[in-house]
């Protein structure tokens, strides 16, 4: 990867990671960009950027051979004057079933602190930040959208810029369509038990859309104190019947839900940028319009875009997004 700036790669022991009920590591590599400009005279916002479901920072990084990743596109529009300078921030959330959701569970880890308290911090301490929520923007796409948004919805004290790329919300839309398959995989199996604990003994022999609800539910419905997956999937997998029980516990969690609930929402964000593709898979282009017409009716600062294409390739949109939050940060 050749950069106008440079790629810091460092690793931060966690403590809130320790001990997690899933045994991954605590101790994460965390990749920070800084740009070629730096200085220790000033000081830069910097924006946490999430991976996706099934990816971590390194994925974020990586080598393809016809399209620049994150990074690079990011440099290049420093090099070339159209977006700001600052410090990118991409941390490690990865966890046994795929994906954490950057949210804290007792049947899987904490990985909301994990973002909020230890990486801010850690980056706080060791670059010229701007040490305080207004200087600080998170975006994501996807599962790392949603990220984003739960944090400007959950940790408003650390976050003040928002992006969300795709962004999972709207649960009855994006995800409610998803278990039925995912059921299928559960009950050839044996049960949710067995099939959790058969990925555990080969992950090779896998089920994309079955394991990423079990992420899901890890996130969403915590039973720590039941047999692995230690979590409440809100299909039964012998019949297909929706249990609504576990379903309310989901959309508990629902960005849409919890902004339409909560009037406060995103009030005191500095931007709240939201895009999705007008073909996404997943339907996400419906939760970012509802989400979009929820806060600008309250007068909340959020921009709202709506792109030609569909749920994966879209990293591009960083380029349209990157620059837009670091200059809303301050």
């Amino acid at each position: 990867m050749r950069l106008h700036g440079r790629l810091d790669r460092l690793t931060l022991h966690s403590r809130v990671l320790a001990d997690n009920p899933l045994g991954d590591p605590c101790e994460r590599e965390l990749f920070v960009y800084v740009p070629a400009g730096y200085r220790q005279d000033r000081r830069y916002a910097s924006v946490t950027l999430l991976a996706g479901y099934g990816s971590t920072n390194h994925s974020l990084i990586g080598y393809d051979a016809f399209s620049p990743n994150v990074i690079e596109r990011y440099d290049r529009l420093v090099h070339t004057g159209q977006a700001p300078e600052a410090l990118i921030v991409l941390p490690d959330a990865m966890n046994r079933w795929g994906g954490s959701q950057f949210l804290d569970s007792p049947a899987s880890g904490r990985y909301q602190e994990y973002l909020a308290e230890e990486v801010v911090e850690f980056v706080d301490r060791h670059y010229r930040t701007i040490p305080e929520r207004t200087g600080r923007a998170i975006v994501g796409r996807s599962s790392g959208g949603f990220g984003a948004l739960r944090m400007g919805l959950d940790r408003p004290d650390r976050f003040a810029v928002i992006g969300s790329h795709a962004g999972d919300c709207a649960f009855d839309i994006s995800i409610l369509p998803e278990l039925r398959a995912a059921a299928i995989a559960y009950d050839l199996q044996g049960g949710f038990s067995a099939f959790a604990q058969a990925f555990t003994d080969d992950p090779n022999a896998r089920n994309f859309t079955a394991i990423m609800i079990l992420a899901y539910a890890a996130a969403y419905a915590p039973e720590p104190d039941t047999p692995l997956p230690m979590c409440r999937v809100p299909i039964d997998s012998r019949t297909g019947s929706l249990d609504e029980v576990a379903w309310r516990q989901w959309l508990a969690h629902d960005p849409v839900v919890r902004t339409q609930d909560d009037e406060s929402a995103f009030a005191d964000a500095n931007l709240v940028f939201l895009d999705a593709g007008d073909r996404d898979e997943h339907g996400l282009q419906f939760g970012a319009r509802r989400l979009a017409a929820l806060l600008s009716a309250r007068g909340a600062n959020v921009v709202h875009e709506e792109f030609e294409g569909g749920h994966r390739g879209t990293g591009h949109r960083y380029e349209v997004s990157l620059p837009r939050l670091i200059a809303a940060c301050g």
